[in-house]
Formats: C-alpha cells, structure tokens, sequence
C-alpha cells in the first residue's frame, strides 16, 4: 500500500463532504476501538457539600431592637443617606438595606447591624 502524505490526506478532508467525513471517523472509530466523542470532564463533588447559594442577595433590616439610633447610624453609613432618610429606612422595617450585592458585602452589612443591635435577614 502507497503510503500518503498529509498533504494528500488534508486535500482530501478539504473535498469530502460532511456525509463522507462522517463516515470516515465511523471507521477510524471501528478500525482503532477509539471515540471520536470530545471527553467529558465531572468534576467530583463531595457528597456532604451544600449547594452553591445565590451570587447576589439583599439585606433585610428586620428589627432595630433597642439601640435605634446606632441603627440609623449604621444604616446612614451603609447605603450613604442623609440622617432623616436613613431613620425612615429603620422606622419601615422590615425594610431592604441594600439590594443585589454579594454574598461577602452582605455578610459585613449583616454584621455591622447586628453589632448596633439589629436583627438582620439575608435574602
């Protein structure tokens, strides 16, 4: 048997037709016991992991417990309002803080209220 040249063999995949080329990788397949299938990669998952959460939460003031005014002032902090602005947030509650934000930005906000003595919801 001639032995071909890449040349001769890439002239060829050039001018055969999808039909041909199919059946092509079929018998390279048969001939060689391979797959042409592109490898699938499954990342191990450990069995006791959590499902991932949401990327992007909102802060919920629920409750402004007994230290209003460190609330409002947290409050006034955290999203940038004014003193009178900030006070109408807390006196709504339960009302949203800040909305679409990460989870780590969350957790500092939940935080920062929760050390002024508020009660605080992620949702």
């Amino acid at each position: 048997m001639a032995k071909l040249s890449h040349d001769d063999i890439l002239a060829y995949l050039e001018e055969a037709s999808i039909l041909e080329l199919n059946d092509l990788v079929k018998a390279i397949e048969d001939k060689f016991g391979v797959t042409a299938a592109a490898p699938v990669a499954v990342a191990a998952t450990p069995v006791d992991e959590a499902p991932a959460g949401p990327s992007v939460v909102t802060v919920v003031l629920s409750s402004f417990g007994e230290a209003k005014t460190a609330v409002i002032k947290v409050v006034k902090e955290i999203t940038g309002l004014g003193l009178v602005e900030a006070k109408g947030v807390v006196d709504k509650c339960p009302s949203p803080i800040k909305e679409n934000i990460s989870v780590e930005e969350a957790e500092e906000i939940k935080k920062k209220l929760m050390d002024a003595g508020a009660t605080v919801e992620i949702k």
